[in-house]
């Protein structure tokens, strides 16, 4: 079974956010084969931040009221461990400030804090689980190259 981490790019499909679903029909395939296979799903707090200012930010009125609805189902049920999602750990102090420290180097390579936090959540999640295949599942070009086959014999 495979972690796969969800980029903003793809959860915005999967909710319907105005002008940022174009790609829903093949997210919506790609998500139902990954729950047939028994992924775990993991939903990073960049990915809940961005979403949500990417709900604010498209649509009219009416369409940002319901995508932000469908936003707040969704983002309950994965607190709560009842749909195919999990949050990724809510960061501590330290590992926040280890965030920061590296943030200029990423910046330097045109790498936002919310991409760089997705990145490190592959990273952690690549050490945990050596014997799982770790992926990001974005629609950036960037971010979808993260993707970790699981270590031979373990």
């Amino acid at each position: 079974m495979s972690i796969c981490i969800v980029d903003t790019s793809v959860f915005c499909n999967i909710l319907e956010v105005p002008n940022l679903c174009g790609d829903r029909d093949q997210v919506l395939n790609r998500l139902e084969e990954l729950i047939e296979d028994g992924a775990t799903l993991l939903l990073p707090l960049a990915t809940i931040y961005e979403t949500g200012n990417h709900i604010a930010q498209n649509g009219d009125g009416r369409q940002r009221r319901d995508a932000a609805e469908r936003f707040q189902t969704q983002v309950d049920l994965a607190l709560q461990g009842e749909n195919p999602f999990t949050p990724t750990d809510i960061n501590e102090e330290d590992e926040l400030r280890q965030w920061l420290t590296q943030f200029p180097d990423y910046a330097e390579q045109e790498v936002g804090f919310g991409d760089m936090s997705i990145v490190e959540a592959f990273n952690d999640e690549c050490d945990r689980h050596p014997s799982r295949r770790v992926f990001i599942w974005s629609l950036d070009s960037d971010l979808s190259s993260y993707d970790r086959e699981p270590e031979i014999g373990n």
